[in-house]
């Protein structure tokens, strides 16, 4: 996990102030891994890089002062070699071949759970820490191997990946939050199996539930989507 016996160290370039603190404290959490500083600018961020040795950046590509690749091609002509893992909702796959080309070792879509960037942050410990001249091309894919993402994991039974998508969408697409039912008829399922989505989504931390009061009856449960601090999106 570590590199030269020392931790690796990882500044943090996140403009929101929630978000950044909460990237800062999911990677102190990962054995190996040191926060140096946290950066809510381009313009900070090169100031920190000028002063403080960095071997990862943990990049928000949507900047106030700049796109982070902006950022990133800058440091690149200035001789700076951290690592990049970008950490952003950008969902073009052209920023992403962009990024590549520049050093972007990983993408973490937000939002996300402490378990997806702790993932990302162990696999790219273990390429860093892999040293010596390969033995061949099946080293040299071991290695690489490394940084990819596992396969997701295998959903409950009776749960589909098209569906289970379909809900997600319409959750993230309403900040008040959804019920089963109003999920249900978003998607074209029933009610029951709108709410087994819901819940394994509550389960997996991507979103919680609260009761619904104000109406006639029991109250009913409603859902909304959780960003990356774990907190729901502002409307």
């Amino acid at each position: 996990m570590r590199t030269a016996d020392r931790d690796i160290r990882v500044l943090v370039v996140e403009d929101d102030p929630v978000a950044a603190d909460a990237h800062a404290l999911y990677a102190g959490r990962v054995p190996g891994f040191t926060v140096v500083g946290v950066a809510h600018s381009r313009a900070e961020a090169v100031r920190m890089l000028d002063r403080t040795p960095v071997d990862l950046l943990l990049l928000d590509l949507y900047l106030p002062d700049g796109h982070g690749l902006q950022l990133l091609r800058a440091l690149r002509a200035g001789g700076h070699a951290a690592d990049v893992i970008a950490v952003t909702s950008a969902r073009d796959l052209a920023i992403v071949r962009e990024g590549v080309s520049l050093g972007v070792v990983q993408y973490v879509l937000k939002p996300f759970a402490f378990a997806t960037l702790r993932d990302r942050l162990v696999r790219y410990a273990e390429f860093r820490a892999a040293a010596g001249e390969a033995s061949g091309q099946d080293e040299v894919d071991r290695a690489l191997a490394t940084l990819r993402a596992p396969q997701p994991a295998a959903l409950p039974k009776g749960l589909s990946g098209p569906t289970l998508e379909a809900v997600t969408r319409s959750l993230r697409a309403a900040p008040e939050g959804l019920t089963a039912a109003e999920a249900g008829a978003a998607v074209g399922i029933s009610r029951i199996t709108a709410r087994r989505y819901l819940e394994h989504l509550v389960t997996a931390g991507r979103a919680a539930r609260a009761p619904q009061y104000g109406q006639i009856g029991r109250p009913e449960l409603q859902y909304r989507w959780l960003d990356a601090t774990g907190r729901p999106p502002r409307a």
